[in-house]
């Protein structure tokens, strides 16, 4: 027999914690799901889930891995474990919950999961680029929220603007304003990236946009499929949105102001069509890249030189 069609094992014999987790990772890993929204293995997505169906801290003392759980907690756990495997869902949209530097966020699949490696510059309050403590944030494509908030959580005497086109994401965003009370410093703008911001500047401008290439995109595992695909999917080389926000950018930073884009796996697309845009690439200690920082009187001068080629 394979190992694929070996029989798993009777559900009434998963009585702790432990078995479940065990369990869970192991069908996670016979049903071939694909992770990368807040854990990359089966077993750490099998231990998030059974921990959160049994409203445990994700830091819970290893003594309590071997508690019997009784009958309602036990089929809840299991519950949530099959939705996994049955849906193909990221694990927070079946929770409802996502996890950004070190902040909880409401999310559902009008918004995509955050995972942006931007948090690691966030909590470096964007050293060394940044040249002053900003007093205006602009979080562009903003979806959940959970840039623009981080932010104003690291810098809190700053004002920050979330800029989203979409409207249910707009509504999710205000949510999560209203979930860490930020109301009095952080507001929820409607429009299409700079349109509703005429004669707006800002110190610092983060932007996660769509950035995945049409025929990638189409080829997505299904996980990532019940993402909103228009907060993924950007034209032939991924680069649509993104070079609009390099040529309308200049017009609202501040003098001194900073500009920070993610790009993801798209950095092949992005120097294919800007080879020459003077860019710097920060390393990440905890994984990830693709994100770009460029200082607006760089930009400006870049913008110009191409104009008069």
């Amino acid at each position: 027999m394979s190992a694929d069609a070996a029989p798993t094992q009777p559900l009434h014999a998963l009585r702790t914690v432990r078995d479940l987790v065990r369990w869970g990772a192991s069908e996670f890993n016979r049903a071939g799901l694909v992770f990368g929204h807040g854990t990359d293995n089966a077993l750490d997505e099998a231990f998030h889930l059974v921990l959160w169906s049994l409203k445990l801290p994700f830091d819970l003392p290893a003594v309590y891995l071997e508690a019997n759980l009784t009958e309602a907690e036990r089929m809840a756990a299991i519950d949530l474990l099959q939705q996994r495997v049955r849906t193909r869902k990221p694990a927070p949209y079946l929770t409802g919950e996502s996890w950004f530097a070190g902040l909880s966020f409401e999310v559902d699949e009008r918004v995509l999961i955050p995972r942006s490696p931007i948090a690691e510059l966030i909590q470096a309050r964007f050293s060394p680029w940044l040249k002053n403590e900003p007093e205006s944030i602009l979080d562009l494509c903003a979806g959940s929220g959970c840039i623009g908030i981080a932010c104003a959580y690291a810098f809190p005497d700053a004002g920050v603007d979330l800029a989203e086109i979409d409207a249910g994401a707009l509504e999710l965003a205000e949510r999560n304003i209203a979930r860490h009370r930020l109301g009095d410093r952080v507001a929820a703008v409607a429009g299409d990236l700079f349109q509703p911001l005429a004669g707006r500047r800002y110190d610092l401008i983060v932007a996660n946009p769509p950035y995945v290439p049409a025929a990638e995109w189409q080829a997505l595992a299904p996980e990532y499929r019940h993402e909103p695909r228009r907060a993924l999917e950007a034209g032939a080389d991924g680069m649509d949105v993104v070079d609009r926000i390099l040529r309308e950018a200049p017009e609202h930073l501040a003098e001194e102001g900073l500009l920070v884009c993610e790009i993801g796996g798209s950095g092949e697309e992005f120097l294919a069509r800007y080879p020459d845009i003077p860019v710097s690439w920060p390393e990440f200690e905890k994984g990830g890249d693709g994100v770009f920082v460029i200082e607006r009187e760089e930009l400006s001068a870049w913008l110009e030189a191409c104009g008069s080629e």
